[in-house]
Formats: C-alpha cells, sequence, structure tokens
C-alpha cells in the first residue's frame, strides 16, 4: 500500500497548494535599497524559502461553513470510486429500516430524515455525520430488526452454540464461570459490560481525536459501524439462543415471542433497587442475537484502534478487552464461541482499515494540531539490492487516493513527492498540485472558515 499524504488547505478546483505565513521582513523598503536585478534574485530566492515552509498544522483544523454550496462544489469535483458503493448499501439499510419500523409514526420518521439529509449538506455537520453514517444505520437496523414479522424471520438455532462451545473447549465456558456468584464479582461484571461498553465509543473517540493524527477518528468510526452492521446481519439470518435461554428453558425450541432476560444484571437492578436492565432486556430489539457477541467486537476494535494510537498503553487496553470477555460469560449473554465470532469481525475490519485509510503515528507527535502532514496505510517494506526506486515507475493507479474512509475528516488526499535532497517522499509544495478533494473533505472553497 503505498504512501499517501493529505491535508485540508482548500478545495481541489480552487485551492491546490499549502497556504504559507509570510517572511517578517519589511519588503515595500528594497525597492529603494536594491537595484532591479538583485530585487528579482531576491524575491526567487525568497519563493524557495516559502516552498520549503511547513504548513502549520493546516491539517488539523474543522470545516466551519454553513454554506450548501460548498458541499454541491464539493460534490462536483468528487473523484467517484468504487468505494462511493458503500453509500448506496447504507441508503438501502436506512430506507429499510424506515419502513420497517412501526413505532415512532411517520411524522417522526421523516423529520429524522429530513435532519439527516440536511446535516449531510452543511459542510460543518457533514464533517461529522458522514462518517457517522455506518453507525447511524446500524441502530436503525438494528432498532427495526424487531418489527419484521416472525413468519419471514429464520427458525431459531437453540443447539448449535452449545455443542460447538463443548467440541471446541471440552465444556460450556459460560456455566462453568457462572456456576459461583457473589456480590463483588457480579459488580466487577457490570463495570465493564453495562457502563464502560456504553460510553468507551465516545471516550476512545475523544481521545483519539485530540491525540491521533487528523483522520484517525472518521475511520474508527466507520470500522466500528461497519462491524456492527455485519454482526447484526448476522443475528438476523443465523439467530441463536444465549446462555441465559439455555439456564431457563433447557434446549427446548424457541420462538420469537420470548422475551430477552438481563441474566446476571438482574442482580445489578436488585442489588441498586432499580428496574433498568430488567425493563431495557425485556424490550430488546434482538432476542436470539447471541452470535456473533457485538460487546466483544466493540470492546476489540477499541483496544485495536487504541493501541494503534497509543501503543505504550497497549497492556491496560487488553486487559480491558479480556475483563469484558470474562463478564460476558459470567454474567450468562454469550459463550465463548460468540466473542470469538465478534472480536474476529473487528480484527478484520481493523486490519482493513489500517492497511488502506488509517493515519499512521508519527514520531514527537502528542497532539493532532502537531502534524503537518498524515501518512495512510502499512509502512512501505523495503526492497532488496535498493530497488525501492522502482516504486517512482509504478502506475499511476497503484498510487491512487483511497480517501473514502476519512470521509468527513477534515483532510483530503494527496499524492508524494521525493525530496531530491533526502531521498524521503514529502508534501507537495509550490507549484505541484494536490490532489483528491473528497465528498465529505471539510476543505471545499477558499472562502471557508478555519478553526
Amino acid at each position: 500500500m503505498p504512501t499517501s499524504y493529505f491535508s485540508s488547505t482548500g478545495d481541489e478546483s480552487t485551492q491546490r497548494f499549502f497556504s504559507v505565513s509570510k517572511i517578517p521582513l519589511s519588503w515595500p523598503s528594497l525597492p529603494v535599497l536594491l537595484p532591479h536585478r538583485l530585487r528579482r534574485k531576491f524575491r526567487s530566492t525568497r519563493s524557495k524559502i516559502r516552498a520549503r515552509q511547513t504548513p502549520t498544522s493546516s491539517i488539523a483544523t474543522l470545516n466551519t461553513s454553513f454554506n450548501p454550496a460548498d458541499t454541491i462544489r464539493a460534490l462536483r469535483t468528487h473523484h467517484w470510486s468504487y468505494y462511493d458503493a458503500q453509500y448506496l448499501f447504507l441508503a438501502v439499510l436506512g430506507i429499510f429500516g424506515l419502513c420497517m419500523i412501526q413505532h415512532p409514526g411517520p411524522m417522526v420518521k421523516t423529520l429524522v430524515a429530513t435532519l439527516a439529509m440536511m446535516s449531510l449538506v452543511i459542510p460543518i455537520t457533514r464533517q461529522f455525520f458522514l462518517p457517522f453514517l455506518p453507525i447511524g444505520s446500524w441502530l436503525v437496523l438494528f432498532y427495526a430488526s424487531q418489527f419484521v414479522p416472525a413468519e419471514y424471520r429464520p427458525q431459531i438455532w437453540v443447539r448449535v452454540l452449545p455443542a460447538l462451545e463443548n467440541i471446541l473447549y471440552g465444556a460450556n465456558l459460560s456455566n462453568i464461570l457462572s456456576a459461583h456468584k457473589s456480590t463483588v464479582l457480579t459488580v466487577l461484571a457490570w463495570i465493564p459490560y453495562g457502563v464502560t461498553h456504553i460510553g468507551a465509543p465516545f471516550v476512545c473517540s475523544g481521545l483519539m481525536f485530540v491525540f491521533g493524527p487528523p483522520g484517525t477518528v472518521p475511520v474508527f468510526a466507520k470500522a466500528f459501524g461497519y462491524m456492527n452492521i455485519t454482526g447484526v446481519l448476522i443475528q438476523i439470518f443465523f439467530p441463536c439462543s444465549p446462555p441465559w435461554y439455555e439456564n431457563m428453558y433447557g434446549l427446548a425450541p424457541a420462538n420469537y415471542s420470548i422475551p430477552a432476560s438481563p441474566a446476571g444484571l438482574a442482580a445489578i437492578d436488585k442489588l441498586f433497587g432499580i428496574d433498568m436492565y430488567t425493563s431495557t432486556f425485556a424490550a430488546s430489539p434482538v432476542v436470539f442475537g447471541a452470535f456473533p457477541s457485538l460487546h466483544s467486537g466493540c470492546a476489540t476494535i477499541e483496544v485495536l484502534f487504541m493501541s494503534h494510537a497509543f501503543p505504550k498503553l497497549r497492556p491496560l487496553f487488553i486487559i480491558y478487552g479480556l475483563w469484558l470477555w470474562w463478564a460476558t460469560m459470567y454474567l450468562s449473554h454469550h459463550y465463548a464461541i460468540d466473542l470469538v465470532a465478534g472480536s474476529l469481525i473487528s480484527v478484520i475490519a481493523y486490519f482493513v482499515a489500517r492497511g488502506n485509510f488509517l493515519p499512521r503515528l508519527q514520531p514527537g507527535k502528542m497532539f493532532r494540531w502537531d502534524y503537518d502532514y498524515v501518512e495512510v496505510g502499512e509502512v512501505e517494506e523495503p526492497y532488496a539490492y535498493g530497488l525501492t526506486d522502482l516504486d517512482e515507475y509504478a502506475p499511476a493507479l497503484l498510487h491512487g487516493d483511497n480517501d473514502e474512509w476519512t470521509l468527513g475528516s477534515s483532510s483530503s488526499f494527496s499524492n508524494s513527492s521525493r525530496d531530491p535532497s533526502t531521498g524521503m517522499r514529502s508534501p507537495l509544495v509550490g507549484d505541484e498540485s494536490w490532489e483528491g478533494d473528497t465528498l465529505a473533505s471539510v476543505s471545499d472553497n477558499e472562502d471557508h472558515h478555519k478553526i
């Protein structure tokens, strides 16, 4: 995967260069002091100095434009590719979900759809809602699944997961871990499963936005959303009963009229004198969604992205992932095979994102505002005998801009050039053009205001 660079300096059709600060010298006095030939030579030298200056963290800025014309201009200049088929897929999911949902009524659904469209038209909101589309589609699909008539749903598999559990592990790990209950263990299991699981995506996004390379959060949001969409689709077409069903009904055939159970979380309601988890799980849209475990999938993808952004804290993130794995089985909500499947989906989503779209860390950079450019994708492996320079003659398609997973970020991709003095790749400056303004780039024209 070739290294790509991106910047948010402006729309492709209007702004194609870095904006650089003027050198603080008193230029108006020069014509009086210097001859014409020396002035012309000095201007040439000044231009070269400007060309070598580093842009002042322009890729970390956010778009504050409210003008829908900027979005229309970005659409007209957008380089369409097969990656854009994802929006057709998300549109189909959204329309299906809105059509299936019975409550709330048409007025509320129309209002929600209108607000969603408006958020994609206004540039200041588009930069956030465009990468949020997969997450929004997942939430709509998850909520709408309860309204699908039972006659159109597949049969519920009750014996498959317990059988796989015994074949792969020789025992039912969920039953073993949940055999001995105590108040302390229940609280320890409740913390990751019922508390941090809800807030972790927001905390991770905030930390990666401030301390990670620009463009990391949009990639995380898309990977997170598509992972959950994949999990819900599997749960809809391959419904399986969780451990609490086996504990309550044995291996008797299940039907869609059976409500979900809070299982081990019922002890939390009893402990605090509330009815939160009992009522919440009783109204769950997907009752027989044991396989795969989206609790495990969410935790795994958070561990992977946070380990990428904060590699020194990787052991802490791994401990959190293992903690949640134990909690899901202790509370009788998932089998071990469910956890493995959920994590596998997250691993695939993460490595696809890291290999093609995820910005890389740079030494010495602590905040997003410290980045002058961003390298996307895997590090290129050096060739033997110094054949790295052969990449310069590779077809242009091999070095194309895969910018679609950073839609909604404050950046757009560009090609790169090789510094003749160092041989290193560097952002294009001077008269070299920047390519790749995308549908969701926050820099759509030269009149944008940056913060």
